[in-house]
């Protein structure tokens, strides 16, 4: 069984979509575009202030680099929430370090909200993706 991380199921992932987009492999395509929205909702982090969407641009995205729109819900020193900030991450290869994230948006005031998410991005996309309980949950509900 080959151990991938998060971020190395997503790229191959991504790859795999684009490829079958170019042939136009539907079949194929609608399941690749199944399998990251497993990811997301199974790997990438939500809640504890991650409480909007979180999606791959397509678009922008490619073999060399990942990019993925978000929203963070902020509080205010009393503890309520206060607004939101929209950022984006853009994960790109690194020979020595595997991957490098790029966390970017109009933070303003809530600049300190930034270096927890780089922790937590970090965090989440270096686990180990398990293809045993993905092939599971693809068979359960195909």
């Amino acid at each position: 069984m080959n151990d991938y991380k998060v971020y190395q199921k997503l790229a191959s992932t991504l790859n795999a979509l684009n490829n079958c987009r170019k042939d136009k492999n539907d079949i194929w395509y609608d399941r690749h575009g199944e399998k990251i929205e497993y990811i997301i909702k199974n790997y990438l982090p939500h809640g504890s202030g991650i409480d909007g969407k979180t999606e791959i641009d397509y678009k922008k995205s490619n073999e060399n680099k990942i990019v993925i729109n978000s929203e963070y819900h902020c509080m205010d020193e009393n503890g309520y929430y206060a607004g939101w900030v929209s950022f984006v991450i853009k994960i790109t290869a690194d020979l020595s370090f595997g991957y490098d994230l790029l966390i970017t948006g109009n933070f303003g005031k809530y600049r300190h909200v930034k270096e927890y998410l780089y922790d937590l991005y970090y965090y989440h996309l270096s686990q180990n993706f398990n293809q045993e309980k993905y092939n599971q949950f693809y068979n359960e509900n195909n």
